[in-house]
């Protein structure tokens, strides 16, 4: 059996030429009484300053924030709470009770930094209301805008997607 050997140079020069990220990973959390979403810079570079959004208007269970006792919600409400990463954010949300789009303004995001955030969250469309499933935030549009660009991620079946970025050399990184 003959063995290929590759030269280090043209290993290292590969690993050197491979793009560096600056992904953005968010992931709700189902809980009681509070739900959670966290955002976390899971690239090779901070991010910039940019407005991060959270979209329910296309959710397959008509998602809502539940915010007040009075309104849209059912049961127990919870209003928006940041939880940490408090300094990465120069607006926070003005929600009304069964709002479906929420948004962030964010000052910045280091690498491996995280802004997590609790409120309630309810569907409008299944037989638990205050219970949310993967499958029933599954159509929730996810936008990450930064610098005159806005990436996407549409959740699925699961609770947690990466927002693809573009690669570090093609952004401010400065936050």
């Amino acid at each position: 059996m003959k063995m290929l050997t590759i030269p280090l140079s043209i290993l290292a020069t590969f690993a050197l030429s491979s793009p560096t990220l600056a992904d953005l990973q968010v992931e709700f959390i189902e809980g009681v009484p509070k739900d959670r979403f966290v955002l976390t810079n899971i690239g090779d570079c901070a991010l910039g300053k940019g407005q991060f959004e959270i979209d329910f208007t296309g959710s397959s269970a008509g998602l809502i924030f539940d915010v007040t006792s009075e309104g849209a919600g059912v049961e127990v409400f919870q209003p928006f709470e940041i939880t940490s990463g408090a300094e990465y954010l120069k607006t926070q949300p003005t929600l009304t009770d069964g709002d479906q789009r929420a948004i962030l303004g964010l000052s910045g995001l280091s690498v491996n930094e995280s802004i997590s955030f609790t409120i309630d969250v309810d569907d409008t469309k299944g037989t638990r209301p205050i219970t949310v499933t993967d499958s029933e935030i599954g159509g929730t549009i996810l936008s990450l805008s930064m610098d005159g660009m806005t990436y996407t991620s549409v959740m699925k079946t699961s609770a947690k997607v990466s927002l693809k970025t573009p690669n570090c050399d093609a952004q401010e990184i400065t936050g």
